[in-house]
């Protein structure tokens, strides 16, 4: 049986320099003429929709379809423009490994994000990463991260007419909320501290795994071909 690698994007894969930072202000600016910060909003791990839901509850404004949507929409394009900026980078190690287990027969990846699909493939497609995966979950799926796991699986399993169990995955990422995400589907999970959280931040939230970075290609392999 086949493992099954679900990745985290912004602070797992890729740092995009603040490019979805910046965009949640634009857009904010831009479709409801507020000027905000966000220096309040702890938005780390959670998905688009949660974080939009969020910023217009705390300017009072309707939290609604059509009114998420129009914040999103906006958000989606400023990403777009964001992202040319000079402090984005894939993470060290990240390459490397996706390339290994694209062509590893007994291994198999996806995407498990809170970026809305739109959102992510703009992030990951700045870099040419998004060529490494044919599926995923994201935040159009569910505003709860805990509730993409199960749409990942039946992606995956779609796509590679095969099921995979969640003892044989991994949940990749770098908050609380993707080792949270990971343990509501029984899955094991890889905490790696290349984003907001250390490792001894991490070490709390009992992950499968916690390393410091991706960087050490046969220490990775490791963790993840181990049963």
């Amino acid at each position: 049986m086949k493992t099954l690698l679900l990745w985290d994007i912004d602070g797992t894969l890729i740092d995009s320099g603040g490019a979805g930072e910046r965009a949640l202000r634009v857009a904010l600016e831009r479709e409801f003429g507020i000027v905000d910060t966000l220096a309040w909003l702890d938005w780390a791990g959670r998905t688009d929709l949660w974080i939009a839901r969020a910023i217009l509850r705390h300017h009072g404004l309707s939290e609604d379809d059509t009114t998420a949507t129009r914040y999103l929409d906006g958000y989606v394009a400023a990403v777009s423009e964001e992202m040319a900026n000079p402090r984005a980078r894939i993470l060290p190690g990240v390459e490397r490994i996706l390339a290994h287990v694209a062509t590893h027969p007994g291994m198999a990846q996806g995407l498990l994000t809170g970026n809305l699909e739109r959102g992510a493939k703009i992030k990951l497609g700045h870099f040419d990463l998004w060529r490494y995966f044919a599926f995923g979950a994201f935040a159009d799926d569910h505003e709860s991260r805990n509730e993409l796991g199960p749409h990942a699986l039946r992606r995956a399993a779609a796509h590679h007419r095969i099921p995979f169990a969640p003892d044989r995955t991994f949940v990749i990422g770098d908050t609380p909320h993707d080792i949270a995400c990971g343990r509501a589907i029984g899955a094991r999970t890889l905490a790696v501290a290349t984003g907001k959280y250390s490792v001894d931040a991490l070490k709390p939230f009992h992950a499968t795994f916690v390393l410091p970075d991706l960087q050490d290609f046969d220490a990775v392999m490791h963790l993840l071909e181990s049963q």
